[in-house]
């Protein structure tokens, strides 16, 4: 697999794509580090994009094929501060399908798993639920115009992504009063990247991670860094139904159907520009909350904000 980017990309995304380039160290391992910053564990964006790229490096593309699913755990919170080994096994080698597992480990335990299984492409049937009609990207403030009167430390650090908020963005202050768990924004990598199209799956699959969560926590007035909550991702799956590319405008709609034990769902649909279904992505997540609240005091507080 060929990572690289053309002419035009940010320095943040140049970092990004220098991350998943990962290092070959014997047959089938691969080293990847993450960049520095001021988080304590690994994002996990990054990590699920770093593991597919270990195992598209051992898939054979003179047939074209390309991903078409992957379903990860996330095990153990992983340390930036130190390499992260990416173990691929080669499960299956199909005429039609492609299929393999990888284990990231960290200092002798694993803290990840992935699955991805790659496809021939093939003529069939088609449909789709169409997109939601939206504000173009271009029409909505960007990162820098919607929190310049925050910026600084966290918010001001350089990012590889590009996102567009459609209405109130997910992370909007301590304050935040409950709403719908439902919001949708455009994203594309900030810059040109390769024709390579694993490359642009890989930045697709990290940016998929960034808001998911979030979702969840609308209902019960939670943000990310919440001191009266704990956030955690246990699982992550996605689904290439057909190409795209990362450096294009992508709307991404999300949505949570429940939360209940601890836990909450979220769902995600990437729409091309032009309004093709490209991805679906599903992520359950760990949300312990010192303050909780039962389903239906949530809705009557939703309720009352409405």
């Amino acid at each position: 697999m060929s990572v690289g980017h053309n002419g035009g990309v940010t320095a943040a995304l140049d970092d990004l794509v220098a991350t998943l380039d990962l290092e070959a160290v014997e047959v089938d391992i691969y080293r990847g580090t993450s960049p520095a910053g001021p988080g304590l564990r690994v994002f996990g964006g990054q990590v699920a994009a770093q593991a597919l790229v270990a195992a598209g490096r051992t898939v054979t593309r003179d047939d074209l094929r390309s991903v078409h699913s992957l379903q990860a755990y996330f095990l153990r919170p992983g340390d930036p501060t130190i390499p992260i080994l990416y173990e691929v096994d080669r499960i299956r080698d199909g005429r039609s399908f492609t299929t393999r597992r990888v284990a990231a480990i960290q200092r002798g335990e694993a803290i990840f798993h992935l699955s991805a299984s790659f496809h021939v492409p093939e003529e069939g049937v088609a449909h789709q639920t169409p997109m939601p009609p939206v504000p173009d990207p271009e029409t909505l403030p960007d990162w820098r115009e919607r929190h310049g009167e925050r910026l600084g430390g966290w918010h001001d650090r350089p990012r590889p992504v590009d996102v567009r908020y459609i209405g109130d963005p997910v992370r909007n202050g301590p304050d935040s009063p409950p709403r719908a768990p439902e919001h949708a924004m455009w994203f594309r990598a900030d810059g040109k990247l390769d024709d390579d199209p694993m490359l642009h799956a890989c930045i697709v699959a990290y940016a998929s991670d960034l808001t998911l969560l979030d979702t969840i926590m609308l209902p019960h007035g939670l943000i990310w860094d919440d001191p009266d909550a704990q956030q955690v991702s246990l699982d992550h799956a996605m689904w290439f139904h057909r190409p795209l590319r990362a450096d294009d405008w992508l709307l991404y709609t999300q949505r949570s159907p429940i939360a209940a034990g601890g836990r909450g769902l979220a769902v995600g649909t990437i729409y091309t520009r032009n309004g093709d279904l490209a991805v679906t992505v599903v992520q359950e997540g760990l949300l312990r909350t010192h303050r909780p609240t039962t389903a239906s005091e949530a809705a009557r507080s939703l309720s009352a904000k409405r």
